[in-house]
């Protein structure tokens, strides 16, 4: 059942994926159409580009490799490059249906044509390039908050959430190590690593030994995660196998109560369901019912759906990733218009929520729509 909704769901993405990919080639043959030479290396070029994301990825599922990594990186980046490349030929387009009707701009020249065909590619090259720079660039969010129940020791803590981190290919060590390093100054009381802690297939996580550094971490109340939908894309039966012989806790629909009080509640994906893996799966009700609902609840569910659900359960705090906040503008605007909550802070009843943009990136390494973030609760309670 696995394999075929895999294969289908392949299919529709090849086909959405070649369709638009050919009608950014089928525009760039307009632009080099008086320069058969420009016009040879150009469909070459393109059409590697176009192959190298299709490759890299099933190239890093069946033999990863130092060359099967870069291949994909190279893919990854297209991505980005199509996307903004499809969304100023739509400006163009818009431009040339208002000239249809107005006139007001001159014959272009197979020389005009090729001077705004690169002055696009450098515009997007610009953007690409920008939204690298600021996926690199990681914003420690802090907030405080204040819940109105009673826990043993002292009445403060720091809850330290990142999420979407998606160790792989394309976020390896050196991003690991400056997630730990982020922990480490931030002297965190608890850790929660809410979903997408691995991108896909644990391929490159093991070659790479990524996450080990992980296990550096040391604080009061420990390090917990949960599972994503990428842990279910890759394969949860190798994934959890592997983070678990990293120390890494992840909770799977369990509850866990700390030293303080505090019960803390790890939710198993939805996508768990579509995957074929929904054993154990349970509602938040029948998680919650058997709590104590005096001491603070904090649930972790990846995907930030049904936000009434865990108001009714009686959840304090509720924390969520997945969603990225579009991670490529104006993406955003659709998972705005999907998520009741795409991104930040919001109070329902007497339950808070927060949905991180995340620290890592799907897909290219580019965020242009946000900045990347690790979020920390500075929390009162009384």
């Amino acid at each position: 059942m696995r394999a075929v909704t895999f294969l289908i769901f392949f299919s529709l993405v090849l086909v959405i994926y070649s369709a638009l990919n050919y009608l950014v080639y089928s525009r760039g043959l307009m632009v080099f159409s008086g320069n058969p030479t420009l016009k040879r290396w150009y469909t070459i070029v393109f059409w590697t580009l176009v192959s190298s994301f299709l490759v890299g990825m099933f190239w890093e599922r069946t033999a990863s490799s130092m060359a099967s990594e870069w291949v994909y990186r190279v893919g990854a980046f297209w991505i980005a490059f199509m996307f903004y490349l499809l969304m100023a030929i739509l400006v163009v387009d818009l431009v040339r249906l208002a000239n249809y009707f107005f006139h007001f701009l001159p014959l272009f020249t197979p020389t005009g044509k090729l001077r705004l065909g690169f002055s696009i590619l450098g515009v997007v090259t610009l953007v690409v390039l920008g939204g690298y720079i600021n996926a690199l660039v990681t914003n420690v969010k802090e907030i405080p908050l204040t819940i109105h129940k009673t826990v043993t020791g002292k009445k403060e803590m720091k809850i330290l959430m990142a999420s979407d981190i998606h160790l792989g290919a394309l976020i390896g060590e050196h991003q690991e190590q400056k997630l730990v390093r982020i922990i480490k100054e931030q002297k965190p009381d608890l850790v929660l690593l809410c979903g997408d802690l691995v991108d896909g297939d644990i391929g490159p996580v093991l070659r790479k030994k990524l996450g080990r550094h992980i296990q550096e971490i040391q604080t009061p109340l420990g390090v917990f995660a949960i599972t994503g939908n990428h842990e279910y894309i890759g394969g949860i039966q190798k994934t959890l196998p592997y983070l678990q012989s990293i120390n890494i806790k992840v909770l799977k629909d369990e509850v866990v109560t700390l030293p303080n009080g505090i019960q803390l509640v790890g939710r198993n994906d939805r996508d768990s369901r579509r995957m074929g893996e929904a054993i154990g799966l349970k509602d938040l009700k029948t998680l919650v019912d058997s709590l104590d609902h005096t001491k603070p609840i904090v649930v972790m569910n990846h995907q930030p759906y049904n936000l009434q659900e865990a108001v009714e359960a009686g959840a304090d705090l509720h924390l969520s990733g997945h969603t990225h906040h579009g991670q490529l503008w104006p993406l955003n605007y659709i998972t705005g218009a999907i998520f009741e909550l795409s991104w930040g802070l919001k109070q329902k009843g007497n339950s808070v929520f927060y949905v991180s943009s995340g620290f890592g990136s799907w897909g290219p390494p580019v965020r242009t729509g946000n900045r990347p973030e690790v979020v920390v609760f500075n929390i009162q309670f009384d």
